[in-house]
């Protein structure tokens, strides 16, 4: 069937059929075209219940997709009427693709979750999760938002929660509207994605459903969860430019508002140079790490390729063991980078440097555990506009021993709040926290904003709410204010004519009082996204009931109204 809305059309097939031989097969076919055809230059949104591939056109026929011919006959006619969109059912989980100039999803089921998937992750399903079928934070929908020049996708997680009809105890608070990466008008925060988060899976034969072969499918949970908080930046290592794949999945995300900052160390190789040159549309950013050690084996190298990319190149530094002694207490065997604010002078120097002058955009600041995010945006903002360029803050989520495993979600969300509203400030600053998902293993382990199944961990939530939040306000921010307050400290912002303060609960406040000078404005809860009205006191004061979920007190964010 088919209908129209506006300049829209939209098809729905029954994709069972598909290589039936049947007759209505036949007659499907015939008025699939012959609908196309006459709808040819409308924006086309196409719906089937199988998709025609999980990973690649020509992959091999499996229980969930489409075999051949009827393969090619519909991704034919994706191509030949320039299909805007294809929804897809059938397995229960996440996936996206890019046919041609189609968006391809196949979407997540609100009833339960296709367990043979749950072999993309490297950890075992919970206790109460039936082998993966009853991972609730992966059911859910979609809202599919349509503009005048294309569209985006709302993820719904429903946890597997069910409205009864008319029920006054269902009904929904007044919540800020998440924003897609596309639309982010403050998206200097983002994350060094050091897990393979385009990792192709094997699914083994269990004899459930497919049992004489593996099937091969993409993890997109990571990029779901990407677009979910509104997350543009993403720093990538050199090693995602050697994959095939990698490279036209990196240019396809390019254009749904991803921004990609590459990261090397020392000197590339002539091989190395060659791909960065002719994939350097993809990026943004490009950060180089040197050895100061060796400075002069790889400075002119590293200048010269600097030169010769159109991309912005951005400087860090290898901290030797005498620092990262100094800075630890003892000497771990690790490995640290990114200047200090008492490295003003080397940056300057380095800079001035006449294998380097010119070429370089940035320099790289590290941000450790013990370090203030705010503070440090501030100082680094403040010194790479003394040299005239650009600064990239690295938000360490782990402190200096390698053994001791930093998994405090209350210290994670304070940190990426503040972290978050100072990219939001300072308009030469990008911030990257440095774990994106759980690393739960070997050395530095850590809490990251997804867990080891890929499901929404606190600072998720954090990240999702303070990008919408901060999108609700217009106009340029900047700094105002920063201090203590009853119950734990803030951070007050100027927007025009009115102010927008972060509130950073203690670990045990119930309460806190924060300076908020306007007359009317709304707080908005960062874990849940709702938002209430503020009662402002004489003193111009709010005072803010602190949030809790899941054990973690989380910031509030208070805007003008």
């Amino acid at each position: 069937q088919c209908f129209d809305h506006a300049d829209m059309h939209f098809v729905i097939i029954n994709a069972q059929i598909i290589n039936s031989g049947l007759e209505c097969e036949r007659e499907q076919c015939q008025w699939l075209e012959t609908d196309l055809r006459a709808n040819r230059g409308k924006r086309i949104f196409l719906n089937s219940h199988y998709p025609p591939y999980f990973t690649h056109p020509d992959e091999e026929v499996n229980y969930d997709n489409i075999a051949e011919p009827g393969r090619s006959w519909l991704l034919g006619l994706l191509e030949e009427y320039d299909v805007e969109a294809l929804f897809i059912g059938h397995a229960h989980n996440f996936w996206y693709n890019r046919y041609a100039n189609t968006d391809c999803y196949i979407l997540p089921s609100t009833a339960f979750v296709r367990q043979d998937y749950s072999e993309m992750y490297r950890a075992r399903p919970g206790p109460d999760d039936q082998a993966g079928r009853n991972d609730r934070p992966k059911l859910g929908y979609f809202l599919v938002h349509v503009h005048e020049r294309g569209h985006i996708v709302d993820i719904i997680r429903t946890y597997g929660r069910t409205i009864a009809p008319n029920d006054p105890e269902t009904v929904s608070p007044e919540r800020v509207s998440p924003v897609h990466p596309r639309l982010n008008r403050h998206g200097g925060f983002g994350f060094d994605m050091r897990q393979n988060w385009m990792e192709i899976v094997e699914i083994p034969p269990t004899g459930g459903l497919d049992e004489f072969d593996r099937k091969q499918v993409r993890n997109d949970y990571p990029l779901m969860a990407l677009w979910e908080m509104g997350v543009k930046k993403i720093r990538i290592p050199f090693q995602d430019l050697q994959i095939p794949d990698n490279i036209d999945r990196l240019r396809m995300l390019k254009s749904h508002g991803h921004e990609f900052t590459l990261f090397s160390f020392g000197n590339p190789s002539p091989r190395h140079r060659d791909l960065i040159t002719t994939h350097q549309d993809i990026f943004s950013a490009w950060e180089i790490g040197l050895n100061w050690e060796v400075l002069e084996r790889d400075i002119g190298g590293v200048g010269e390729i600097a030169r010769a990319v159109v991309v912005p190149v951005y400087l860090s530094r290898l901290r030797s063991i005498d620092e990262q002694r100094s800075e630890a207490g003892k000497y771990y065997h690790a490995i640290n980078h990114g200047f200090l604010a008492d490295d003003r002078n080397q940056m300057a120097d380095a800079l001035a440097r006449p294998e380097l002058s010119g070429a370089l955009s940035g320099v790289v600041f590290r941000l450790t555990l013990e370090m203030s995010p705010w503070a440090t945006a501030a100082t680094a903002s403040a010194i790479a506009t003394d040299l005239g360029v650009a600064a990239s803050v690295h938000l360490r989520m782990f402190g200096a021993n390698p053994a001791l495993e930093t998994a405090d979600d209350y210290l994670s969300v304070s940190r990426i709040a503040e972290a978050m509203v100072a990219a939001a400030t300072f308009d030469n600053v990008t911030v990257y926290a440095d774990t994106f998902v759980d690393i739960d293993r070997g050395y530095f382990p850590r809490a990251g904003v997804l867990d080891r199944m890929f499901n929404p961990r606190p600072g998720f939530h954090l990240v999702r709410y303070l990008n919408a939040a901060l999108n609700r306000v217009g106009g340029e921010i900047s700094a105002c204010a920063v201090g203590e307050c009853p119950g734990g400290r803030y951070i007050q912002l100027q927007v025009g004519k009115g102010t927008i303060v972060l509130a950073l609960p203690d670990t045990h406040a119930t309460e806190l009082s924060v300076p908020f000078g306007a007359a009317h404005g709304e707080q908005i809860d960062l874990s849940s996204g709702e938002i209430a009205r503020v009662a402002v006191e004489n003193d111009d004061t709010v005072s803010v009931i602190v949030p809790m979920s899941n054990g973690v007190r989380f910031p509030v964010l208070i805007i003008p109204s």
